[in-house]
């Protein structure tokens, strides 16, 4: 009897990641660049136990039963969102795979689908969390015009002259295993030992998505899909805590049982 209370916790434990996880998607449905997140289930260890008692036996008149529900990995989805237009010269959406490459304070890296990004005090483009963006493109201070190409050319129009200057030019990097990325917050990733090594390239070329300038990608998450995801989690864990409700009326008739 003391089993359905473990194997109940576990379902309810299990679901109430779900339900964390839900949440959390729907809380980011507006967050630019956001990428929903799915949990997966998988069932626990088995035993053998001898038919008819509580004894643990492995024979082959034994029976199998399970231990439970567990997690087994919370996979980040990498489906592209929706463009959103904004008309800002330095929103810049990734149209296909790829990943901005973004310098931490510490001088490490990190990676993000949002291309949101502005002007420092040394005309340099950061991301709004003032982390620069490698390669680094630096924009002189009488900038007038900025234009970011498909392919990662940046070029600005200047006060003294009528035609564009190439200022530099925007870098991809992708995965092999992106949903093995690690996520640090602020739409930031960092690889792991799952995600693979970082492979950098030219946006449209080999792969690579093309850049759209004026348009911020939008998160891909489905509210009907959370919705519906989230009414089938809350019907699991009733039926989990309806369980060991079950299990607990069960142990009180055992227990006013005569001696």
């Amino acid at each position: 009897m003391l089993d359905s209370f473990n194997i109940a916790a576990t379902g309810l434990y299990a679901q109430q990641l779900g339900v964390d996880t839900i949440a959390n998607n729907l809380a980011n449905v507006n967050s630019a660049g956001y990428k929903k997140s799915r949990v997966h289930f998988e069932d626990l260890f088995y035993r053998e136990v001898l038919r008819g008692s509580n004894q643990l036996f492995v024979s082959d008149s034994s029976t199998v039963t399970g231990g439970g529900a567990g997690v087994a990995n919370v996979e980040r989805v990498f489906v592209q969102g929706d463009l959103r237009t904004t008309e800002r010269e330095l929103d810049v959406a990734i149209q296909g795979d790829g990943f901005f490459e973004i310098v931490l304070p510490d001088g490490s890296f990190a990676y993000t689908r949002s291309g949101s990004f502005t002007l420092n005090d040394r005309g340099e483009m950061v991301t709004l969390d003032g982390h620069s963006v490698n390669p680094s493109v630096d924009f002189p201070r009488d900038v007038t015009a900025i234009q970011i190409a498909e392919d990662g050319e940046v070029s600005a129009l200047l006060d003294n002259s009528g035609r564009p200057v190439t200022l530099g030019k925007l870098e991809l990097a992708r995965f092999i295993d992106p949903s093995s990325l690690r996520p640090t917050g602020n739409n930031l990733y960092v690889p792991s030992d799952e995600s693979g090594a970082v492979i950098y390239g030219t946006p449209g070329e080999d792969g690579f998505g093309g850049l759209a300038q004026g348009f911020i990608e939008s998160s891909n998450v489905d509210l009907v899909d959370e919705l519906t995801s989230l009414i089938l989690a809350q019907r699991a864990y009733e039926l989990s805590s309806r369980v060991v409700q079950v299990s607990d009326e069960m142990m009180g008739i055992i227990n006013d049982l005569p001696s």
